[in-house]
């Protein structure tokens, strides 16, 4: 058992005379791990750019409530008869009429 570990640490099952099969799996599991790798580092991008996008999400959807408030005080009637009064026009005293057009 001592002596294969120390064969092991030495490295003899590489130089023996069937040491091809040896390479062939240090070539394969090397493989593997690369492929590995770059799958994990793919997800990381992957992960950081769902975050960033999480990020401009929820900073436009803060603006579209902010402008959509600021669109609900524009409409107000009286925000309206301000800006119309500035401009010299005055509510009616008289209510609208619906107009009927016949063809």
């Amino acid at each position: 058992m001592k002596e294969q570990l120390f064969s092991v640490l030495k490295g003899r099952f590489l130089v023996s005379d069937n040491a091809f099969k040896n390479w062939r799996m240090i070539f394969f599991l090397s493989g593997l791990a690369l492929v590995m790798i770059a799958s994990s580092h793919s997800a990381d991008r992957k992960v950081y750019r769902i975050a960033e996008l999480n990020n401009e999400v929820k900073e436009l959807r803060s603006e579209f409530v902010d402008l959509r408030a600021r669109l609900m005080k524009i409409k107000m009637e009286s925000a309206v008869v301000k800006k119309l009064e500035t401009k010299g026009f005055e509510i009616g005293q008289l209510p609208p009429e619906k107009i009927v057009v016949e063809n």
